[in-house]
């Protein structure tokens, strides 16, 4: 499912909360942290707050720099990123200032709620309805496939964020602590309680920005199940980049392979062909820096630029036997073997015979096949 990469924003104190229980916005960024916000928010597609934040606060979400949305416009964008908010209900201030400032506005809600909204807000906005529920993965492929988004950036509730990263669909982030301790009970909090991906998240920067600290964090644990998940799409990146490494063939496949443990700890990564043998797969090559009695392979998830082989000359073992014998149950797979070499290859039929969750993602297929145009199919 191709879907934005989602960026979640906010602004905590240092005990965790959005904002106090008082009349006014408590506020928690720094004069040069907004401005860095409305340089984001220049840099999207679109932003999406839930409906709680505009009943809330009322926020207009707007590029406030003249210059920045002067380069929008003459990027051939729209001077303001589509402004998106989600209701199960429908039930929306339409004098509400989301409505009336900057460019165009989508609502996403329930067939219930769109009956309402329409009859709320007429032509103000577009209005989706999802079914029955609220679905998130319906939402960002519509607004991928239907309305071009490619970076949506969040700025909240913390119900949004929570149900983002609970379901795993948080590719990135965005944090900034605030010197201020609330300590009400009764104020927001940024996360909900509830399942979260395991592990440690990877912090990839961090900065002072007058009394603020932004720090910039990213998932790493693998899904669990059939569904992908943000930090699937990042290993599985990573995976198809490392196949740009092989040494060209024109007999073999260039694969690139990374090997996740549960916790999102790197326990190896190969690729074909790797340290002058002209014979060796990715995955293959990525198991042998492992004791195949590490106790973490049984967690792990294999991350294939190319569908496991199921059949190969060069060695006794394919490598979809190698899986199944390392006690791996998750793979991940961004093309499927056509048959160059081998017809009706079917590795991820002979992994799943054996137990195991095989997750392709297609729209990484394209990045895969790139250090394998030379070849037939």
């Amino acid at each position: 499912m191709p879907c934005p990469h989602v960026l979640l924003s906010a602004a905590v104190s240092l005990d965790g909360y959005l904002d106090d229980t008082g009349p006014e916005r408590l506020l928690l960024s720094s004069p040069a942290d907004f401005d860095r916000v409305d340089e984001v928010r220049a840099s999207v597609d679109a932003i999406l707050v839930g409906a709680g934040t505009i009943r809330a606060d009322n926020p207009r979400l707007l590029v406030n720099s003249p210059a920045r949305r002067a380069a929008r416009v003459a990027g051939g964008r729209a001077e303001y990123p589509l402004k998106v908010t989600v209701s199960g209900s429908g039930d929306l201030d339409p004098a509400a200032n989301f409505w009336h400032t900057g460019g165009e506005k989508l609502l996403y809600t329930t067939d219930a709620g769109a009956k309402r909204a329409t009859a709320l807000l007429g032509d103000t906005a577009d209005v989706v309805p999802l079914g029955s529920s609220l679905d998130w993965r319906a939402l960002l492929a519509h607004l991928h496939d239907v309305r071009g988004v490619r970076r949506l950036m969040v700025e909240g509730g913390g119900t949004v964020h929570t149900q983002l990263l609970q379901q795993g669909l948080a590719d990135e982030l965005q944090l900034v602590l605030a010197p201020l301790l609330v300590g009400d009970p009764a104020a927001p909090r940024l996360f909900g309680p509830g399942g979260y991906q395991g592990g440690r998240l990877r912090l990839t920067d961090t900065r002072r920005i007058e009394d603020v600290v932004l720090m910039r964090y990213e998932p790493t644990a693998p899904g669990t199940g059939p569904l992908e998940t943000a930090a699937d799409r990042h290993w599985l990146r990573t995976a198809c980049e490392l196949a740009a490494l092989c040494p060209p063939s024109d007999t073999a496949f260039s694969v690139g392979a990374v090997i996740v443990a549960a916790d999102g700890t790197e326990l190896a990564r190969g690729h074909s062909r790797e340290g002058g043998d002209p014979v060796v797969h990715a995955e293959e090559a990525a198991l042998a820096k492992l004791d195949p009695a590490d106790p973490r392979l049984s967690g792990a998830t294999v991350y294939s630029s190319l569908e496991p082989c199921a059949h190969r000359a060069s060695r006794p073992v394919p490598c979809a036997g190698l899986i199944l014998e390392a006690g791996v149950r998750r793979v991940v797979t961004a093309w499927r073997e056509p048959d160059t070499f081998v017809t009706a290859a079917d590795g991820a039929g002979v992994l799943a015979a054996g137990g195991v969750e095989v997750v392709p993602v297609p729209e990484y297929a394209a990045l895969a096949q790139r250090p394998n145009a030379h070849l037939p199919h």
